[in-house]
């Protein structure tokens, strides 16, 4: 059999038995260590606040159509999840007997997405690639989705050596953006409303860690010899949050707005600096590489890169994890992530 979480309503996670699948020809079966909580997208589902749990995605106008009764999901939701590392414990001979070039072997440790469960399924051509480089702690590897999704965000705001960023949110993908942007020479501001978060920051080369408030953006004007930020990334995906971004940043700034939204704009002002700032405003999501790198960049490479920084220490992602909980007692994780997500950082679900 085979555990899996189930989201079997709003605020309801059930572990479920269900029957382990047979390999098909060319399969790989992957016995889960470690499965990492996504704090932001993940809790859209547990909340019943997801746009797909309400509307239907059109890939082919990418349109939602609103409200609807042919929502793309519907509870029971199960086995989300995506950021996983396991075992291969089991490798399925391709149909033809020919091996697939750069695919897992058995024994190997792998990173990839197949949901919170146990074992996952996969075909052996979609883990290439993915087995871990010797050394690398597999409890780190559980960040390769969520580092390249900070990673995106970096790329999109363009940083260097001599530019300033103010990145907004110092949660797990906020830290691991503001570590980024450190290894690629920008002066980073951090901003976030928890004490221990602005500590990290600090201690993974922010420059300044700042509190949220009506006088964040003249602090950051004088900080920044009355220029303001060349660039901000907000992570939190909070619209107050992106209302501050957008002045934070000078004139004609960049702001780019990583977090997943939820519901009306209200806080979000467009009549203010928006406009007489001329600011822009990018989305950065991990569908693709931001438009201006996409000849040279793709999600692969991006997830790439964050393995080759886990692995040489570049980026120590493991010291994040602030909570552990083993897969029958997840119910508590994400009721504590619902009502007090201040004190944590990563939340780790284990697998004996």
């Amino acid at each position: 059999m085979n555990s899996l979480l189930r989201f079997a309503g709003p605020r309801n996670v059930e572990i479920v038995d269900v029957p382990s699948p047979v390999l098909l020809p060319g399969q790989v079966r992957v016995r889960t260590l470690y499965s990492g909580i996504s704090a932001g997208t993940e809790m859209t589902a547990y909340r019943g606040t997801n746009p797909y749990l309400t509307s239907e995605w059109d890939p082919e106008v990418r349109l939602f159509r609103g409200s609807t009764s042919q929502s793309s999901l519907a509870y029971p939701l199960d086995g989300w999840g995506y950021s996983e590392v396991g075992r291969v414990v089991e490798v399925a001979p391709t149909a033809d007997g020919s091996p697939i070039p750069g695919a897992p072997v058995f024994g190997d440790l792998v990173w990839g997405i197949w949901g919170h469960r146990a074992e996952g399924v996969l075909d052996a051509a979609n883990l290439r690639g993915h087995t871990l480089p010797a050394g690398l702690d597999p409890l780190a590897a559980s960040f390769v989705r969520v580092g390249a999704i900070a990673l995106n965000g970096v790329l999109a705001a363009d940083l260097g050596v001599g530019t300033t960023v103010a990145i907004f949110g110092q949660g797990v993908i906020g830290l691991l953006a503001t570590r980024l942007a450190v290894l690629n020479g920008a002066t980073v501001i951090a901003i976030d409303g928890v004490a221990s978060r602005r500590e990290q920051a600090l201690a993974w080369g922010a420059t300044t860690a700042l509190e949220p408030g009506e006088q964040l953006p003249y602090r950051i004007r004088e900080l920044t010899n009355g220029d303001g930020a060349d660039v901000a990334i907000e992570l939190s995906g909070n619209y107050h949050a992106l209302h501050d971004a957008t002045r934070a940043v000078g004139a004609d700034g960049t702001v780019v707005a990583s977090g997943f939204y939820q519901g009306d704009a209200t806080p979000l002002r467009l009549g203010e600096e928006f406009h007489h700032n001329r600011i822009q405003i990018l989305a950065s999501q991990i569908g693709s590489a931001p438009a201006r790198l996409r000849a040279r960049w793709d999600v692969p490479r991006l997830q790439r890169v964050i393995v080759e920084a886990l692995a040489d220490g570049r980026v120590d992602a493991a010291a994040l994890v602030t909570h552990r909980y083993d897969i029958a007692d997840a119910a508590d994780a994400y009721a504590m992530l619902d009502t007090d997500a201040a004190r944590a950082l990563q939340v780790v679900l284990e697998f004996p």
